[in-house]
């Protein structure tokens, strides 16, 4: 059993292109015997955004506190505290903090989505594929 508080685990940049002012803290994932799936807490300041991005797993999302946007392809949800999101496999997906205040949610994905491509999807029309870790 793994039991700590979230604010023990290290928080790192999101360094996959197209991510601006986003943590995440991976707490928990295969490394803590999770066989299945990996929890994340992503943390994103205000105006910060995820990368525009798509990949071929789905993950649940859980919004924990603040104010913002996800946007499923070009259609736009607004989201807050208590809401819960399903992000289905290969769907273009991107969260935007559109408040004053940080924008908390916790994400889980399977465990299989390791090392497994993720590419994003710029404005530009530009297409860079990351690995899930990067």
């Amino acid at each position: 059993m793994k039991v700590c508080s979230t604010e023990s685990v290290a928080q790192q940049d999101v360094t996959m292109p197209g991510a601006q002012g986003c943590q995440v803290r991976w707490l928990v994932g295969r490394e803590d015997g999770a066989p299945n799936f990996a929890m994340r807490q992503f943390e994103v300041e205000p105006g910060g955004f995820t990368p525009r991005h798509h990949h071929p797993y789905e993950h649940e999302v859980y919004v924990l506190e603040g104010e913002g946007e996800v946007w499923e392809g070009d259609r736009r949800h607004p989201i807050r505290g208590g809401d819960v999101i399903l992000v289905r496999p290969d769907e273009l997906h991107q969260f935007r903090n559109t408040s004053t205040q940080s924008l908390k949610f916790l994400c889980l994905i399977p465990n299989s989505a390791d090392n497994r491509p993720a590419s994003e999807r710029p404005e530009c029309g530009f297409v860079a594929t990351k690995g899930v870790g990067d």
